[in-house]
């Protein structure tokens, strides 16, 4: 629709442009939502790591987003008006939070819950920001500008720390990032996995900012075919090389996958020529990514091992290259693009036009696809270790495998909590319950199954139901629109592009990209057309219930500023007393800070088992009862709200084992292997404490209790075997995760027990496989003792081994006699 003048009077959407420009809220919030986007990467793209470690820039933002959403609700006081499809998005978004808050009530992590909760309601106050921030032109320019602004910002950090310039670019970060160490340099932006350098910026996940590269990459092309100003369009051409550099410097295999997908979804909303031009744009940059990706590969490899001589080099044949193709692409723009676009308006009138070049595109993506993956050779002109990663794509690889498992496990947790799900941040706090092999991963590589998994069908309805929605707003609006009015595609391709590569990876736990989904889901449909008033609000009602909205927001945004300062400020207190305790000072110095962060979040995991390890140290070393009085009553209240802790159970077995109360200990034990599974030192433990509490059982003539010890430590040694075998099912291809084997201690307590029953052949089948001759090591020492002596019970002997041991120490000979003599 055009913009005219009628009547002397102004369209809604001139309206809207003059408030923009006029109204003092409006450039608050978009400031404010500008400077976020230029911040939040740099903090580790706020990783909901899901320990204090990742907390404070994520209660950072959350204080922001609610001192924002107090300014956004004064502004909805003049601009909310409950009349059109986008004020009805702003009240349903919060139905997101809404169904984390119903998870809470079967939450397996009272702390991963409310953090998630949280996190979701950041994210409904952005998507209201892309909402009414972009309902005019301002808003709608500014906001592009900041997204695709901080992601080439994001792109060329890490391009300066591939080249080797990384103290100079932690340099420019430095006054508002806290570095690591001695602050040199931001840590992992580049980073070795798998004797493979890969690019990370400022992710430090290769697969996550591939995902990124992917987004920024085609909302590169689309600013260049849809900008009139030969300013934006040699901006955004030349960041189309180092994006291009980039995302092939992760390796990403997901990333490659994906990105014709998402090209597929993307294509199908521009004109023809647009299309056409879309991928020679495209076409230009990848040529000239690949004349020079050999060579800044090799310059990247230098600088990780500290060889800076060719950084100069590397950095000035990124700049070349990205001006020499933003001036190719400009010329064509300017003078080729406009004139292909006159002949096919004129001569192509197809009503569906818009679809025979992604049909097209389908088969030669295909055919590309043949040449990558078939022995035709193409992959030779990629350096080696890119082109044996990607050749290595395919179903029976050990990611695509370890994802399958990830996926078939979440079923199994699902069916456990089917309605509301298990909470925010389940995965992280119950995988391992149900995990089929010992694989160690706190995500599970899929956001839409972590979802169901978090907020159970209630929760994974709603947000489905949400972007359908969403999405059928969209597209029949762009269906029926004319493409001059289609100048929110950009948030459409970086919502969709990161949506997409979420199914098969976790990007959206950085906090960072969910926002930047959020948001542009929000701008996509900013503009949809309004609709008839709704019937059921009498006119007189109007103004009344226009109010509703902004003050009830009103209010969640103050009580919820305080809530999450008070958040921010234990986190700091929190800060102040590892602090302390590093620098070794006093008990009463540590604990004056930490007993304030515990006043204010008393169920935090970190905080409560930090104060509880120096708790445990103090009544070791003093034994003064009263330090112990504490520790329990600390691990039996986190023990209410985080009963699936590791390292709360850890703590709680030690609380047993300092007092001597191994029966305890052992009923603690035997129940969590069955929330741990795959977790050996567990079953090490079991069988540790049975052959103590058989043997203070010998000790005592309990003879019932002694067999009925010795018997549970080989019921669990018969369960480690069965798990075992449940290992070889694996694919050859898959890795299993961590060790899962009988270990040289339970083997010696299981030879001890048979040497005591007198099963001298036994104890030595079970001790023989772990004998060495490094004695350094005591528990060497110790099964080499008794395996000679059960040899000597045989009347067999290995006086080699025997003549070492007894070299080593030769108090071994005496120690073997008194063994041999001994009457059990």
């Amino acid at each position: 629709m055009s913009e005219k003048y009628v009547y002397g009077k102004k369209t809604v959407k001139q309206e809207q442009t003059d408030k923009e420009k006029t109204s003092l809220l409006f450039w608050l919030l978009m400031g404010f939502t500008s400077i976020f986007l230029l911040w939040a990467p740099f903090q580790k793209a706020l990783f909901n790591g899901n320990t204090a470690d990742f907390e404070r820039p994520i209660y950072s933002s959350i204080v922001w987003g609610f001192i924002v959403l107090i300014v956004a609700s004064i502004y909805l006081f003049y601009n909310w008006k409950l009349r059109d499809h986008r004020d009805i998005l702003s009240i349903v978004i919060w139905l997101l939070p809404l169904s984390y808050l119903l998870a809470k009530v079967s939450e397996a992590s009272s702390y991963f819950a409310t953090n998630m909760l949280y996190i979701q309601m950041i994210y409904a106050i952005f998507f209201i920001l892309g909402i009414y921030l972009c309902r005019g032109q301002i808003g709608n320019k500014v906001l592009t500008y900041s997204l695709m602004g901080s992601g080439y910002v994001i792109v060329w950090f890490g391009v300066l720390n591939w080249v080797g310039y990384k103290q100079f670019a932690a340099k420019m970060i430095q006054w508002f990032v806290e570095l690591p160490g001695d602050g040199l340099q931001y840590q992992d932006a580049v980073m070795s996995a798998e004797n493979q350098l890969r690019l990370t910026s400022t992710f430090q996940y290769a697969n996550s900012y591939a995902a990124f590269l992917i987004a920024l990459l085609l909302g590169a092309v689309y600013l260049i075919l849809s900008s009139k100003k030969p300013q934006a369009i040699l901006i955004n051409a030349f960041m189309l090389v180092p994006i291009i550099l980039s995302f092939f410097l992760t390796i990403s295999r997901g990333g490659i996958v994906v990105l014709p997908i998402v090209i597929l979804l993307v294509l199908p909303f521009m004109k023809l020529t647009k299309q056409i031009f879309f991928f020679i744009y495209l076409g230009i940059a990848l040529i000239i990514s690949l004349l020079i990706l050999d060579k800044i590969t090799i310059i990247g490899e230098q600088a990780f091992k500290q060889d800076l001589s060719s950084t100069s080099v590397g950095l000035w044949t990124f700049i070349s290259a990205s001006a020499i193709c933003a001036v190719i692409i400009w010329v064509l723009h300017k003078y080729a693009f406009h004139a292909v676009q006159k002949v096919l308006d004129a001569k192509i009138k197809i009503k569906f036009a818009n679809i025979l070049l992604p049909a097209a595109a389908l088969i030669i993506g295909s055919l590309g696809m043949f040449l990558l993956f078939g022995n035709t050779g193409a992959t030779n002109l990629l350096p080696d270790y890119m082109k044996n990663r990607i050749e290595n794509i395919n179903f029976n690889q050990h990611s695509v495998l370890e994802r399958g498992t990830f996926y078939k496990d979440a079923v199994k947790l699902i069916a456990d909590y089917p309605v509301v799900g298990a909470g925010g941040g389940a995965w992280a706090a119950l995988y391992e319950k149900y995990q089929n092999n010992p694989y160690v991963s706190r995500q599970a590589h899929n956001f839409f199954i972590q979802y169901l998994v978090e907020t159970g069908i209630v929760g994974i309805v709603i947000l489905i139901g949400f972007l359908i929605y969403l999405f059928s707003l969209y597209i029949r609006h762009q269906l029926k629109a004319e493409e001059s009015s289609s100048d929110r595609h950009v948030f459409y391709i970086l919502a969709v592009s990161l949506l997409v590569h979420s199914i098969i990876d976790f990007d959206l736990s950085y906090v960072f990209l969910g926002i930047v989904v959020f948001l542009s889901l929000g701008a996509m449909v900013s503009h949809v057309t309004i609709i008839p008033k709704l019937r059921f609000i009498k006119d007189e009602k109007v103004s009344y219930i226009n109010k509703i909205y902004p003050s009830v927001l009103l209010v969640l945004s103050v009580i919820m500023f305080f809530i999450s300062a008070q958040n921010l400020s234990a986190n700091s207190l929190f800060r102040t007393a590892t602090a302390a305790a590093n620098s070794n000072k006093a008990v009463d110095e540590i604990f004056t800070p930490l007993d304030k962060a515990l006043s204010i979040r008393n169920n935090h995991p970190d905080y409560t088992l930090f104060k509880t390890s120096i708790l445990l140290q103090a009544f070791q070393q003093t034994k003064d009862e009263r330090y112990y009085t504490e520790l329990s009553g600390l691990l039996n209240r986190l023990k209410t709200s985080e009963p699936h802790n590791r390292y709360r159970i850890e703590q709680e077995t030690q609380s047993y084992l300092i007092k001597d109360q191994l029966a305890k200990a052992q009923e603690l034990t035997t129940a969590e292997i069955d929330n741990f599974p795959w977790d050996i030192s567990l079953y090490e433990r079991s069988i540790d404490l049975d052959m103590s509490l058989a043997e203070k059982a010998r000790m005592q003539k309990d003879d019932a209790s002694k067999t009925k010890y010795w018997n549970h430590a080989f019921t669990i040694h018969d369960k480690i075997l069965n798990k075992m075998k449940e290992l070889e099912s694996l694919p050859k291809e898959q890795v299993q995760g961590r060790a899962f084997n009988v270990t040289k201690n339970m083997s010696l307590r299981l030879g001890q027990i048979e040497y005591i029953r007198g099963n001298y052949d036994a104890a030595i089948s079970y001790l023989k496989g772990y004998v060495s001759d490094q004695f350094d090591d005591t528990t060497n020492k110790e099964i080499a003792r008794w395996y000679l002596t059960a040899l000597q019970k045989q009347n067999k002997n290995d006086q080699a081994l025997f003549d070492k041991l007894v070299a080593k120490d030769p108090k071994e000979r005496e120690e073997i006699s008194k063994l041999a003599s001994a009457a059990f």
